[in-house]
Order: C-alpha cells, then structure tokens, then sequence
C-alpha cells in the first residue's frame, strides 16, 4: 500500500468563525485549497468495484473523478462527474454523504472516509471559475417537445438529459427562479442561492427554456400542456405539511417550517413575499422546533441566525433514531441550539388573545416493536410546561393538493403521490401515457439525489416513448 494513502487522515474545510456564521445567512465552509483537495483525493484506494459508487444513488464514478481530482485534471473531473449527476455542485453541499459515499468508503473505519462531498463541491466550483461549462451535443436534433413541471432537482435532470438527446425543453414553475426547494427551502447558509442562478444561466445556455412565476392549474392548464407537448414531466415535489397533533385551528405563533423557510429566502433574496406565506422574524423570541430531519434542522438554524434568545428541538424518540444528518446535528449544537429527546408535545398553550405561550410535554419510552420499529409510549405523571414565543412544525411533507390532475385521470395512491412505476417497460409514465413524474411526487419526502436519479431516469422512459 501506498504510504500516500495512509499517511494522512481525513481533513475536512475549515468552517468560517462561529460567531460570524451564528448570524450571517452564507455558507459556512472555508474554500478548500488546491492541495487539501489533492491531498484528500490521493488518499482513494481505486477499489476495483468501488463501495461508493453503489451507495450513490445516481452510482457517480467517484473513484475515476478523486483520480482526476489528484492529478490536478479539474476540468476532466467536473466533465466526468457531469456524465452522472445534472447537478454535482449542488450535491456536494447539500448530500447526506456520511449516510451515502462516504459511509461505504473503506477507508471510514480506519483513516477516516475520503471527503468526497467537499471534492465535489470544489471540483465543479473551480471548474466554473476557470469558465468551463456544461454542453447539449445532441447526437442529432428531433422534433419533438417536453413541458417539465416544476423547476425542482427532478425536474432539472430531466431537462438536462433530453436537451442531451436533441429534445426541445420547456420548464414551468410558479416561483421566480429555478431549483424549488433547493432555492426556497435549503437555507443559503448550507446552499448559497448564486448557485441556483447560475445553472439557470448554464441550462439555458443548452437551450432549456424556462417560465418562471407561471403555476401549472392556475396560470395554465394541463389539458393546454396535454395539446402543445409530445410528453410531459411532473416533479413538483411535496408541500403539504404533516401536522401531527398539532390543532387545525390557528395559533398565532404557531408556523408550518416550509412557509418559514421559504419567506426567509424570499426576504433575503429580496423577492415578493405572498400574502398568504409572510416573513416571520423570530428575532429576541424563544423558539420550539418540533421534529428531527434535516428540514427540522434548517428551521433550528435559521432561527438562531435571525436571533432568536433560544431555540430548542424537541424530538419524541431518542437520539441514535434522530433521522436528520449528522453534520447538521453538529453544527446546530456548535451554534448554540438546545436538543431534548423523548419529549412529545402534547398541548399548546394559549393567552386571551390566542397567542402562543408554551406548550405542555411528556416524556416518552420505546413500547412493542412492530415492523422492526418501536412504538412510542408516554410516560405517565411526566408532564410539564416549556415556555415559548414561537412553535416550528416540522414534522414532514405530503403531496399538496393538485385539483389539475383531475381532468387527465393520472392515478394516485391514498396520499396523493403519483403512481409511476419506475421499473415498467416505459419507466417512469403514468397512467396517462403521455406524462410522466418522479421525485418527492412519486416518492414522498426523500433526498435531492434520488430526486435527480428519478428525474434522469425518467427522461430515459420518454425518450423510449417518444422512439428517440
């Protein structure tokens, strides 16, 4: 073995001061350097059927690119990784890679996995600078045309890979910038928006086109889609909170996390912000966040960004269940916010004027394990009271409801996910033959790299049903 390769241990970016990322909304990594990242690359082992690359979703030849990456080949990196991935750079930030890649790295249990997240993120970036871009060379041109909707990491790689195949590509969505809930949801701090705008620019560089601030079923209507377009994609993701027990009449106070998130992007991006989703500052306030994902996270950080005097997660099972990603566990904790476990909302407290006060908790224990998961009991007499000013619920997604759906008979199952058999002849179609979906649609809530593996994938189904 190579002393290269042992002789140095995993080394990750150094993470901007904590008291100026307590406050600003960028993100919070250092740039990597040149050598750090050859130093870190050098250390892959070139396993002859690389664990990585079948943990990856999208089985990114991640090896081939670390190689490149090493030799300082940063170019050929980024065009490699662009043959798998419509979106890396974004990955690189924003994958759970401790639970992906990096967990089957065999160097995880000894030298600590190589940081293939971070090679990632600084090969494509640098790539960028040097002016590099992305290409459409279709093999040749077809007459043919596919209406995506929804301008999500589904939606993208599927337009990224018709537009590869010759296909004319038209993407709605009803905000005013492409990416979905990358852009509305992940908060700038983990996913700086210039990103965002800048693929905007490299796909319609290729020929994508795009109409923004236009919502398919208001603005307009499948059937008109159904006309117009040889096939088309939905992804337009999962909006719909789950609400648990929390009561369906308002509390003032009490919010939904991804109107939250998404009115404190629009803010600091300085677009319009809907009547119906207004910007809520927590500034000086004592914040509950209730759930343990990484959306729960997202809310818990910003929160502290925006000076809240405390926040604090409560999560009903223990820790070693909590789902949300490590690091960002981690770098809650760094900056400053509180975590409880075991602990189950049980009743909101409320003044004269309904306005949230508190909310009362009970302790749980793991009960009988059913289907390989414990069923949560609430400890008797462990009630007590938790003062707060403001309740996140960030408890998960479901499909909202899409009433244009309707007319085209496009079947779903009980929660309103659309039915596409990923594995079908024609993968990815519907019930109606000329439309397609993937993503959180067909899915549920899942990762932004599945969502590109969906959305790749299904542009492959049309291509066959289009016979290109």
């Amino acid at each position: 073995m190579s002393s290269n390769i042992f002789g140095h241990q995993r080394r990750e970016p150094l993470k901007k001061a904590l008291a100026i990322r307590k406050i600003a909304f960028t993100e919070i990594y250092e740039s990597d350097n040149t050598v750090d990242v050859q130093q870190q690359a050098s250390r892959c082992l070139s396993c002859g059927s690389p664990f990585c690359e079948w943990k990856c979703p999208l089985h990114n030849p991640i090896s081939k690119w670390l190689k490149l990456a090493a030799e300082g080949k940063i170019i050929e990196a980024a065009e490699l990784s662009h043959h798998t991935n419509s979106l890396p750079e974004i990955c690189g930030r924003v994958c759970p890679q401790e639970k992906l890649c990096e967990l089957a790295c065999v160097l995880h249990d000894t030298t600590g996995s190589i940081t293939i997240g971070h090679i990632e993120r600084y090969v494509n970036d640098t790539a960028f600078e040097m002016g590099w871009r992305p290409t459409s060379s279709p093999i040749r041109s077809v007459n043919k045309c596919v209406a995506i909707v929804g301008a999500g990491p589904a939606g993208l790689s599927c337009a990224d890979v018709l537009i590869r195949n010759g296909v004319n590509v038209v993407v709605f969505d009803k905000h005013p910038e492409i990416g979905g809930l990358l852009t509305f949801g992940i908060p700038s701090f983990k996913l700086e928006k210039k990103l965002m705008v800048q693929r905007r620019e490299i796909f319609t560089e290729m020929g994508i086109q795009f109409q923004l601030n236009t919502e398919v079923g208001t603005d307009i209507s499948l059937d008109e889609l159904l006309c117009t377009y040889d096939a088309i994609f939905i992804g337009t993701g999962t909006y719909q909170a789950i609400r648990g027990n929390v009561p369906k009449k308002p509390i003032q106070g009490v919010f939904e996390s991804l109107p939250y998130l998404i009115a404190n992007t629009r803010h600091l991006m300085q677009l319009p912000t809907p009547n119906d989703e207004p910007y809520i500052n927590l500034h000086s306030k004592s914040v509950i966040v209730l759930g343990g994902g990484d959306t729960a996270m997202d809310c818990v950080r910003s929160a502290i960004r925006q000076g809240a005097k405390q926040v604090s997660c409560l999560y009903r099972r223990d820790e070693q269940s909590l789902p949300a990603s490590r690091k960002e566990v981690v770098n809650a904790l760094d900056e400053g916010a509180q975590f409880h476990f075991n602990l189950q909302v049980t009743q909101f407290v409320v003044n004269e004027q309904q306005q949230l006060t508190g909310v009362y908790a009970t302790r749980t224990q793991n009960g009988k394990l059913e289907n390989g998961r414990y069923q949560l009991e609430l400890i008797d007499d462990s009630t007590f009271f938790i003062e707060a000013d403001a309740v996140i619920v960030a408890y998960g997604f479901a499909p909202h409801d899409q009433v244009w759906l309707n007319n085209a008979l496009i079947k779903r199952d009980k929660y309103g996910h659309i039915l596409a058999n990923r594995n079908s002849p024609i993968p990815f179609q519907t019930s109606h033959e000329k439309v397609f979906a993937g993503g959180d649609i067909i899915r549920g809530s899942d990762l932004v790299v599945t969502a590109i593996d969906d959305g790749r994938n299904a542009a492959e189904g049309i291509l066959l049903f289009l016979g290109v």
